[in-house]
């Protein structure tokens, strides 16, 4: 054998499958389309580059773009292969890779990249679109705070009130988990008023109507449930007290208490096929008018009274455990120790009775009695 022999070595890993399954979904194409390039682009193109970043993001688990160009090198026959493309390791630069980010920045071409891939999506899968939950979550940074941007000062739901934040809303269609609508907004904003924009995405992408959206109590608020009963959808989440009272509550249960209202039973059936009773409850109908795009809506819905068995032995368990530490620092409020304050007038020990009683959230189940002793002893000069 004449000349010598050189070998290359490449890993594939499970990247040729993830471009397939992309280029099955027309990534690359909706992404050429939905974001145009400028006359001059040259190279591999935004939807080849863009699909191609992702493949290394989700088949190597990072995410930087200084990684990307030398990756590409080592495995450029594999990349080639996969993409039928001519590939160059310039064609993953960081600032090649800054202009992709830069391009799907643009919030009209993403909306309509998401709805048009969802549509194929389905196709593709043949899923049965019936159940979207919908929710909104924070992260914060470190960023710099400005007038337009998105990180903002808002309530914190990771408990750094200190650190700006944006929040992001994802539509997920139950219960396969795929994303069908993601909405990233400011830190500062409202979380109810970020559903309906949501929802509106979703029936966009999706094309369909008669889906249950559930969310939590956010979702809930009038504007919302009224926006999906007009557009021909139902919900599902739970009220907060703002919707509906301790009072109103107490209202609802009193003729529970006293045996009027039958209950139903909840069963869970497992995977042995055996069937547990978790919980029991009742329902009722209430109904309701709002206003949406300036006409009157009237509609029934179903209010959902559930007990849940788990709930209830778990909150036994947390008041017998608040009550037994609440007697235990009530027992513990006048002993004579060296150090410790000792009351000498029942209004103050009062007072500090009162405030365990408090911070224990057990009034009106502990009985206090307060008796006073005096006793008198002669003292010298």
């Amino acid at each position: 054998m004449s000349g010598e022999l050189t070998i290359t070595t490449e890993q594939v890993d499970d990247f040729p499958v993830l471009i397939a399954q992309m280029e099955r979904m027309t990534v690359p194409d909706l992404l050429d389309r939905c974001f145009p390039v400028h006359g001059n682009w040259q190279g591999l193109s935004l939807g080849w580059i863009g699909t191609s970043w992702l493949g290394h993001i989700v088949s190597m688990g990072d995410h930087r773009l200084n990684h990307v160009q030398r990756w590409v090198e080592q495995n450029l026959r594999t990349v080639q292969g996969s993409i039928q493309q001519a590939v160059t390791g310039l064609d993953f630069t960081d600032d090649r890779l800054g202009n992709v980010l830069e391009a799907l920045s643009n919030d009209a071409g993403w909306a309509a990249f998401e709805t048009e891939l969802n549509q194929r999506t389905l196709r593709v899968y043949d899923l049965k679109a019936e159940v979207v939950r919908v929710d909104s979550s924070t992260a914060s940074g470190y960023g710099s705070v400005t007038e337009d941007g998105l990180f903002q000062f808002g309530h914190s739901k990771d408990h750094r009130p200190d650190l700006p934040q944006v929040k992001v809303v994802q539509s997920v269609l139950d219960p396969f988990g795929m994303p069908v609508a993601t909405q990233v907004v400011s830190g500062e904003k409202a979380d109810d008023p970020l559903y309906i924009p949501a929802i509106r995405q979703v029936r966009e992408g999706l094309g369909r109507r008669g889906l249950v959206y559930v969310g939590d109590c956010k979702l809930m608020s009038l504007d919302n449930r009224a926006y999906i009963q007009a557009g021909g959808d139902y919900y599902l989440g739970p009220f907060s007290k703002v919707q509906i009272s301790a009072e109103d509550q107490e209202a609802y249960l009193q003729p529970v208490w006293r045996g009027e209202q039958s209950l139903t039973p909840v069963y869970r059936t497992h995977l042995q096929g055996e069937e547990e009773k978790i919980a029991e409850g009742f329902e009722q109908e209430k109904e309701m008018t709002a206003t949406v795009d300036g006409k009157e809506l009237t509609w029934t819905e179903r209010w959902l009274f559930v007990r849940s068995f788990m709930q209830t032995k778990a909150a036994q368990s947390a008041l017998q455990e608040r009550l037994s530490q609440a007697k235990a620092a009530l027992e513990a409020l006048n002993e004579r120790k060296q150090g410790k304050r000792h009351f000498s007038q029942i209004e103050t020990l009062r007072q500090a009775a009162e405030e365990i009683i408090r911070q224990s959230r057990v009034e009106g189940l502990l009985n206090l009695s307060y008796s006073e002793q005096v006793q008198e002893r002669n003292v010298r000069q």
